[in-house]
């Protein structure tokens, strides 16, 4: 569907008396200079550290990932990647913009970024709106997918192509809305809440219960207190020494402030935790039953089982929505450098870029670009191995070759 048609669809929905978005003035969606949407279910997220660490590590990793558009493998330099790669908007960086759509997406389940069109319809800035205040829905008559946001004065309605959206999975029953994964969670977080508010009690009685006294005989309440008063002033008085008299029994208590099965619910949130984000537990703390040869294993199943499909389902959104088909067809792509989180120890990267270099798979400069380092001349040019002859190099003119039979 063009612009032409979504904005014919749009007047549609002007003519039932809803409010549509035209003109791209969003102005009314703010009050004050502050966005007039509230972020929801931040507390759940702020009590449970486990969740934070987890969301932190997701958002953290897909932020640090160098996002360009490329073309035949090269990078490319236009307006729109130009923002995308920097400046989405005028408040945010490119990490803070990834960091913080991807927060939405696994505290609520979906994260959207509003398109803001400028002059002959060419995007200005990407905006990212309360995931709590859109709903998609379905056109009935074209089936096109549309996102109803619940503005201050009325409700607006967006073109699935004028929104960038990641979620994550979602059923027919929802239809295009992802599934929270801190619904999913909610029992381990209850639970998890009501061990530790149980273990907060036992080590707060066990602060202030210190001893047991024993008394031979039945005393009264007022002798009772007495006692306790005695008790409490020579144990002060006497730098906590007790002298035990004739017919009193002195039992100190042993305390215990946090029981043990306390660790054991944590290793149990833990995992339950890392199974709904789909991420290795050993990324969240948990050392017990990891079995990694070296660090480079456990991210290679950190990238592999976990940062995979949801930078491919970001690629694909910016692909569908930042290019048009033309662009497409003509070989432009975003992509992230998943590579930059597969670094190796010094010893295996050397290695690996040796190997690399004689086998005519690298360029001596690309590698030296990966170290960070100037090129150098002759680095451009591509080498096999036999004493590393430049690859295009014709085999009579290679030492030691015999061409004589040939």
């Amino acid at each position: 569907m063009n612009i032409w048609q979504r904005a014919r669809v749009a007047w549609n929905v002007i003519r039932n008396n809803v409010n549509a978005v035209s003109d791209g003035n969003f102005s009314k969606w703010f009050r004050g200079g502050k966005s007039i949407f509230q972020w929801g279910k931040s507390g759940q997220l702020a009590s449970n550290e486990t969740i934070f660490a987890a969301i932190s590590r997701l958002s953290n990793s897909l932020s640090t990932l160098p996002l360009k558009l490329y073309r035949d493998f090269k990078p490319v330099e236009t307006d729109v990647s130009d923002k995308i790669s920097n400046a989405p908007n005028n408040n945010m960086t490119s990490f803070d913009f990834i960091r913080t759509i991807e927060t939405h997406r696994n505290v609520h389940g979906n994260g959207y970024a509003l398109k803001m069109y400028g002059k002959a319809h060419q995007l200005e800035q990407l905006l990212i709106l309360d995931p709590t205040r859109v709903t998609p829905i379905v056109e009935v008559d074209s089936g096109d997918l549309w996102y109803e946001v619940d503005g201050e004065k009325g409700r607006y309605y967006i073109h699935n192509l004028d929104m960038i959206h990641v979620k994550h999975i979602h059923t027919i029953q929802n239809g295009y809305k992802g599934i929270s994964p801190i619904d999913v969670l909610k029992n381990t977080i209850d639970f998890d809440r009501e061990v530790r508010e149980f273990s907060l009690s036992q080590m707060e009685g066990a602060i202030h219960a210190s001893f047991i006294l024993k008394y031979a005989a039945h005393i009264g309440k007022e002798k009772k207190a007495e006692v306790i008063a005695n008790f409490k002033d020579f144990y002060k008085d006497n730098g906590g020494v007790l002298i035990q008299e004739s017919g009193i029994e002195i039992e100190p208590i042993e305390k215990k402030f946090i029981d043990t099965k306390v660790f054991e619910v944590e290793k149990i949130t833990r995992s339950r935790v890392a199974t709904v984000f789909n991420m290795p537990v050993s990324m969240l703390g948990e050392t017990d039953g990891a079995s990694y040869s070296s660090m480079e294993q456990m991210s290679l199943e950190y990238v592999t089982y976990t940062l995979l499909a949801i930078v491919r389902q970001y690629e694909q959104e910016f692909n569908r929505k930042l290019l048009t088909t033309q662009e497409r067809r003509s070989g432009l792509y975003y992509k992230f450098n998943v590579g930059a989180l597969l670094r190796a120890d010094t010893a295996t990267q050397m290695e690996a870029f040796f190997k690399a270099v004689r086998s005519g798979i690298y360029k001596p400069n690309e590698v030296r670009a990966f170290l960070e380092q100037p090129p150098e001349p002759g680095g451009e040019k591509l080498y096999i191995s036999g004493d590393l002859y430049p690859i295009d190099t014709p085999i009579e003119q290679r030492k030691g070759v015999n061409t004589k039979n040939e």
